[in-house]
Formats: structure tokens, sequence, C-alpha cells
């Protein structure tokens, strides 16, 4: 561990030196992607020479146990050193797991009604709302890219984009399918039902991330409906791109013109096809999806929300909390965190083993 910690001290050096450079501040593109790179590294060199200066504590405190008067004083306070360097490598041992190099990027979510017919949808509604509070209160922001309302309300299928700093780390571990056990407002017997929404989480991608050929793909304009508002219903300005070797389809019809929405639909595209090719490649390499809290399948059952007792259960982790109401209105972090510790416990786990 201390040779890897000296390899990043070392990089984090030199690009603090190249940061430094008049030819480097003169060049945005390239102050900015160092920068980016030195931030990356800046916690784990911090964390390293706070262990450094408790391991050189730990070695002067040792020496003073022997000293009569202050013996007893030193014994004291090398208990409290061993329990800081104990906590600095763990720590550390985090710090050091590979990063997702998706991890910073904004994501597109798309959540569809499920087993439930209107109830499906309405529950579909509930979870988009959902993300939508939690993201505000991240500070990111959403963008609905498409939208097919439910007949008795919320939405067989929603598109929409999260925006900040970091939204993929937080929003990534929610694919998967959830269900709702609950007394349906269309229920007259006040029985309660079982539905389920399914969420994908799909991080943006770049163009050159993956590339499109412009021939297998299909193009149809059609005029808008839903909940774009009247604007967007009076022109064929919808689009629908079909990826015909994959046979993947993607619409978008929330903005207002044809060019901005098939610009979004493309969006959405690369991202389903980045999301294939990735779980092609890690069910080859077949250990680092083991290693994840579940797959991401959207058949895969990762969370119950109970309305009768409030209760929510990630069935991933075995995390139960009776904060629905909290929940539903957006506040995850406890849960999200809870999710990325023990990511982080099993990615450790599976680095001992190999």
């Amino acid at each position: 561990m201390i040779g890897r910690l000296e390899v990043i001290e070392k990089k984090y050096q030199e690009l603090q030196n190249e940061l430094a450079k008049p030819e480097v501040y003169n060049d945005r593109n390239k102050m900015k992607s160092l920068s980016k790179e030195a931030s990356d590294l800046e916690e784990t060199v911090h964390t390293f020479h706070e262990y450094q200066k408790v391991l050189h504590d730990i070695i002067d405190t040792e020496d003073m146990v022997k000293d009569p008067e202050m013996g007893e004083l030193a014994k004291e306070e090398l208990v409290s050193l061993e329990e800081q360097k104990k906590n600095l490598e763990e720590k550390l041992e985090i710090l050091l797991i590979p990063k997702d190099p998706n991890d910073d990027k904004n994501v597109i979510v798309e959540i569809r009604g499920a087993a439930g017919g209107d109830e499906a949808n309405i529950f579909a509604g509930d979870l988009y709302r959902m993300y939508s509070r939690y993201a505000e209160k991240q500070g990111f922001k959403t963008e609905l890219i498409n939208a097919e309302e439910g007949e008795a309300g919320g939405f067989s299928q929603i598109e929409f984009m999260v925006k900040g700093d970091g939204a993929y780390s937080k929003l990534k571990y929610e694919s998967g399918s959830h269900r709702v056990q609950r007394v349906p407002e269309t229920e007259s017997q006040g029985r309660i039902q079982t539905s389920t929404a399914t969420v994908l989480v799909m991080p943006e991608v770049e163009d050159v991330n993956i590339e499109i050929n412009p021939s297998d793909l299909r193009i149809d304009i059609y005029r808008s409906s839903g909940c774009g508002g009247q604007g967007v219903n009076t022109t064929d300005s919808a689009v629908r791109i079909t990826h015909l070797p994959t046979n993947t389809v993607v619409t978008c019809q929330n903005e207002r013109s044809q060019i901005q929405n098939k610009e979004q639909a493309m969006k959405v595209l690369k991202a389903r096809l980045y999301e294939q090719e990735l779980q092609r490649q890690e069910q080859e390499l077949g250990t680092e999806r083991r290693n994840k809290i579940g797959t991401g399948n959207r058949a895969e059952k990762i969370r119950t929300y109970n309305y009768p007792q409030n209760r929510v259960t990630d069935h991933r982790i075995g995390y139960t909390t009776n904060n629905l109401d909290r929940i539903m209105n957006g506040s995850l972090d406890e849960l999200i965190e809870a999710l990325i510790e023990e990511d982080q416990k099993r990615k450790l786990m599976g680095d001992s083993n190999e």
C-alpha cells in the first residue's frame, strides 16, 4: 500500500509543477484537465501525509513510554495514535479502490411502469418525483427528455437527465426493479396491491466513447403529444430513432424543435448502447459484476416500498428504514451512502480474494 501511495504522491507533485507553468495557465483546456486530475488525487495525498505524521508520532511516543515521568501519559497517547493509524489505513484502502471512470458524469434515467397496470404507472411517477427532489437537494439539475403519461396518472415511461458533478456516482445503484406495496387510489375494497416499476440509470456518453454509423439509424418524425405543453403539439417535432443492428428504439418529444429532440434522442441512444457494451464486457470478465451491488438488470428486484408500514427495504444489502415518507420526498442520502459503503466493502473483499 505504501508503494502505491508514494507513486500517487509523486504524480500529484508532478501535476502541481505542471499547473504552475505559465504556458499551462494560459491554456484553458489543459489547465482544466490537469486541475481535474490533481483534484482526484488530492484527498488521497493529504490522507497519506496525515498517515505518515501519525507513524512518525507513534515512533516518538514509543520512546517516551520509557520515561519515568512521561511514561503513563505516553501510553495513553499511544493508544490514541494506534486508533488513528487504523482509521487512516481503512480510509486509504478505500481511496485506493480504482475509481469508476463514469462517476463524475451526468446520468440519463429511464423509469417504466411494469407489473400492476395503472398503479405501476402511478408509482413510476412517484419515483420520478423522488429522484427529482433528491437531485434538487444535491444541487443537480434535471431535464425532461421524454414522457408517456399513464391514463390514471404517472407515467408508463419517462426519461430524464440529471446534470451535476458526481451524479452517476450517487445514482448508479438505482437500476433494477422497484416494488411498491400499498392500497391504490383505484382500489375500492382497501386491499394492498403489489406493483413494480423498473429504473435504468446510464452515464451520459461523449462522442469519443461510442461511434454510431448513420446508415444504421432509422429516424422517424411525428407530432408530439403528452406533457410537453401546447407549443410542442403544433408541429411535427417529436423524434423516434431506431438503431437497426440492435433494434434499440429511443424517442424524444419534450423540446420544441425537431433538431433539439434529435440531439436529446441521440444522447439517450448512445447511453443505451454504451450500457449494453459495458454489460457485455463485464459478463466476459465475470468477476466485476459479481463484486458489484446487483447487476443493474431490470428484472432484479432491488427495493420494496411498503406504505402501510412506512418502510423501505433494499434487498441487495439488507438495509431497512422506516422513513419511507422522507425517502419519497427525496431524502435518499442515508440509503445511498449505505449502498456506497457496501459496494466499497465488496470491492475490497474482491481485491483480497484475487
